[in-house]
C-alpha cells in the first residue's frame, strides 16, 4: 500500500497505526515513575482504602472521612486495583485512558464537523500538547474531569452540526448529558456549570437561539440525574455533614474566598498557557483570531470552541483558588482551533510554528546547563535530582530542535501533513522525556528509598505515627494508614467528625510514645528534621531507622 504523504488523513492504515503507537507509548509510560505526592499518593491511597474496605460510598484518606471531591476517580482506581493489583501504572490507568479518550474524541469531532484533515491535525495537536500529555500521566483529578468535559464538548459539536440526522442528534446529545453527569462525579458542580455557562454565552455571541430546542432537554436531564444523583443521596444519608461541606465550602467558599493556599495573580493561567500548549504556541494567537469570524450555517462550531476556551480560562482566572491543572479542559478546544488554522493557513504560518519549537529546543540545550551552574540554596538531594534530570531535558531540547528543523524542511517542500506530523511527534517524545527524567525528583519527594528500612520495622501490631507532616505517597506504598499527630490541613473537616483518629498535640504524642516504649510496645514515626532535634532535646526515647533530606523515620525501641 502506497502512502500519499500529502493525504495522510485519507489512509485508514496510517490513522490506525498512529493511534496504536500513541496508545501503546502512553500506557507504557504510566508505570515508569514513582507516585509523586501530594496528589498522586492521595488518590492512590483513597482508592486502595476503598478497595480494601469494600465501602464504595464514604470516601476516606488515611482512614479519615474525606469529602473534598466526588468519588469517580477513586472508584475507577479502586476497580483498577481490583482487576490488576496495586502499582504505579494501575494508579494512573484511569487518567491515562481519559487522556486517550480526549484525543480520540477531539479527532472524531474534528473529522465529523470540519473534515478528515482537521480531525487528524486536531488529534495530533492535542496528543502533543505538553499540559494535556503530562496531565494524562499524573494520577490527579484534572485529567479525569477534562476527559469527561471533552466528551461533553465533542458530543455537543457532533450532535449540533447542521448535517446531523435526527438519530445522531438525539444519541450524541444523550452522550453529552451523560458525560456532564460523569464530570460532576469527577470534580463537582463545575462539570455542569462550565458547559452550561458556555452554552448560554455561545447563544448570545452566535445568536443561535434555536440550539436550545435541539438539546433533548427532557431526556437529557433524566440521564444526567440518573447518573449523577445516586451517590450524592447515599453519601448524605450515611454522612449528614457531607452536603454542606462539599457544596458550600468546596465550591462557593473556595471559589470566592482566599485562605486555601492556592492564590495566584490574574495572569497566572496566561503564563501557564504558553508552556501548556507547546509546541503549538507559535500559531495559537492566529488560531484564536480566526475563530472569531462567523461562518455559514445555523450552528457555529468555531464560536462554540472559542467561547468554551475563553470562558473556562477567565472563570478560573477570576477564582481565588488557582492550580495549573484547572485549565486542562481548554486544550481540546484549542487543539481544534489550531487544527482549523493549520489546514487553512499559509505555508509561512506553519513554518513559524516549526521555528518557534526549534528555538525553544535550542533554548533548552543552552539554558539548562547554564542554569544548573548558577549559585543556589538547593539541598544536595535536589541538586542530585536536577543533575540526573539534565540528560533528559537535553534530549527533549534536541528532539524539539531537530523536529522543528525537519518540519521546516517538509513545509518548505510543500509536504504540510508531514510538517504537522513531525512537529507533533517531536512534541510528544520531548514531553515524555521531560516526564521520564523527573523520576529522581519523584523518588526524593515520595521518600521511596526509605521503604525497605521502614517495612523491616513494621509488624501487624506496630503503631505508625506521622508527626507534624503527612507523607501522601508513603502511606500508599506502606499500605497502611498513619496516626496523625499535630497535623490538620485537608483533614480538618474529617477530624472534626472523627477526633479520635488523631493526636492533636505533640506533647500528647510524646507521652503515648514514651509509655509504649516503657511497656515494650513497638512504635514507628515519620517526622521532620526539625522535630527530631526538638524531641532529642526533650530526651524522648528513639532510634533513627532511616532518613533523607526531607524526613526522618524513628522507632521507640
Amino acid at each position: 500500500m502506497k502512502l500519499n504523504i500529502n493525504e495522510l488523513h485519507g489512509s485508514r492504515w496510517f490513522m490506525w497505526s498512529l493511534l496504536a503507537v500513541f496508545v501503546i507509548v502512553t500506557l507504557y509510560a504510566l508505570g515508569i515513575r514513582t507516585l509523586v505526592p501530594p496528589d498522586e499518593g492521595r488518590y492512590a491511597e483513597m482508592a486502595r482504602e476503598m478497595f480494601t474496605s469494600g465501602d464504595w460510598i464514604t470516601t476516606r484518606l488515611n482512614g479519615i472521612k474525606y469529602f473534598e471531591k466526588p468519588p469517580l476517580q477513586t472508584w475507577m482506581n479502586a476497580l483498577t486495583f481490583a482487576a490488576f493489583g496495586l502499582g504505579e501504572w494501575q494508579a494512573r490507568l484511569w487518567t491515562g485512558l481519559c487522556g486517550i479518550l480526549g484525543v480520540c474524541m477531539t479527532a472524531l469531532a474534528g473529522r465529523k464537523v470540519f473534515g478528515p484533515r482537521v480531525g487528524l491535525y486536531a488529534g495530533m495537536v492535542l496528543a502533543s500538547s505538553l499540559f494535556w500529555l503530562a496531565s494524562g500521566q499524573i494520577n490527579s483529578l484534572d485529567m479525569g474531569l477534562s476527559g469527561m468535559m471533552t466528551l461533553t464538548l465533542m458530543s455537543l459539536l457532533i450532535a449540533q452540526r447542521d448535517e446531523a440526522t435526527a438519530a445522531e442528534r438525539r444519541n450524541w446529545m444523550l452522550v453529552c448529558w451523560g458525560s456532564m453527569a460523569l464530570a460532576v462525579l469527577a470534580k463537582g458542580l463545575i462539570g455542569l456549570v462550565l458547559p452550561g455557562a458556555t452554552l448560554i454565552l455561545y447563544s448570545l455571541f452566535a445568536r443561535d437561539w434555536r440550539i436550545w430546542a435541539r438539546l433533548h432537554l427532557l431526556k437529557g436531564v433524566l440521564v444526567f440525574f440518573a447518573i449523577a444523583t445516586p451517590w450524592f443521596v447515599l453519601v448524605a444519608l450515611r454522612n449528614p455533614e457531607q452536603p454542606y461541606f462539599f457544596f458550600v465550602h468546596e465550591h462557593f467558599q473556595r471559589f470566592l474566598m482566599k485562605g486555601h493556599k492556592r492564590e495566584g495573580a490574574w495572569y497566572y493561567f496566561l503564563v501557564l498557557l504558553i508552556p501548556g500548549i507547546m509546541p503549538w504556541i507559535g500559531i495559537l494567537p492566529q488560531s484564536l483570531a480566526a475563530a472569531a469570524r462567523r461562518q455559514s450555517g445555523a450552528f457555529q462550531p468555531r464560536v462554540m470552541l472559542l467561547t468554551w476556551a475563553v470562558f473556562i480560562f477567565c472563570f478560573f482566572s477570576y477564582s481565588t483558588s488557582k492550580l495549573p491543572g484547572y485549565i486542562v479542559p481548554v486544550f481540546p478546544a484549542l487543539a481544534l482551533l489550531v487544527a482549523l488554522h493549520l489546514e487553512n493557513t499559509s505555508r509561512q504560518q506553519r513554518a513559524w510554528a516549526a521555528s518557534i519549537m526549534a528555538l525553544l529546543g535550542a533554548a533548552l540545550l543552552i539554558g539548562m546547563p547554564l542554569a544548573l551552574n548558577l549559585p543556589t540554596k538547593r539541598d544536595e538531594a535536589n541538586l542530585i535530582a536536577l543533575r540526573g534530570y539534565l540528560p533528559w531535558v537535553l534530549a527533549a531540547g534536541f528532539l524539539m530542535l531537530s523536529g522543528g528543523a525537519l518540519a521546516l524542511l517538509h513545509i518548505r517542500q510543500m509536504r504540510r501533513d508531514m510538517g504537522v506530523l513531525t512537529i507533533a511527534c517531536a512534541g510528544f517524545l520531548a514531553t515524555h522525556c521531560i516526564l521520564a527524567g523527573s523520576e529522581l525528583y519523584g523518588q526524593n519527594r515520595a521518600g521511596t528509598d526509605l521503604l525497605p528500612k521502614i517495612q523491616a520495622e513494621l509488624k501487624p501490631d506496630t503503631k505508625l505515627y506521622s508527626v507534624g507532616i503527612y507523607e501522601q505517597s508513603l502511606t500508599y506504598y506502606l499500605q497502611r494508614p498513619m496516626i496523625l499527630v499535630d497535623y490538620w490541613d485537608e483533614f480538618t473537616f474529617g477530624l472534626k467528625q472523627q477526633p479520635e483518629l488523631s493526636i492533636p498535640k505533640v506533647d500528647d504524642f510524646i507521652t503515648q510514645w514514651t509509655q509504649d516504649a516503657v511497656n515494650g510496645k513497638h512504635s514507628v514515626a515519620v517526622i521532620s528534621l526539625d522535630l527530631y532535634q526538638h524531641l532529642k532535646q526533650r530526651g524522648v526515647p528513639m532510634r533513627v531507622v532511616a532518613e533523607d533530606a526531607r524526613r526522618m523515620i524513628i522507632a521507640n525501641l
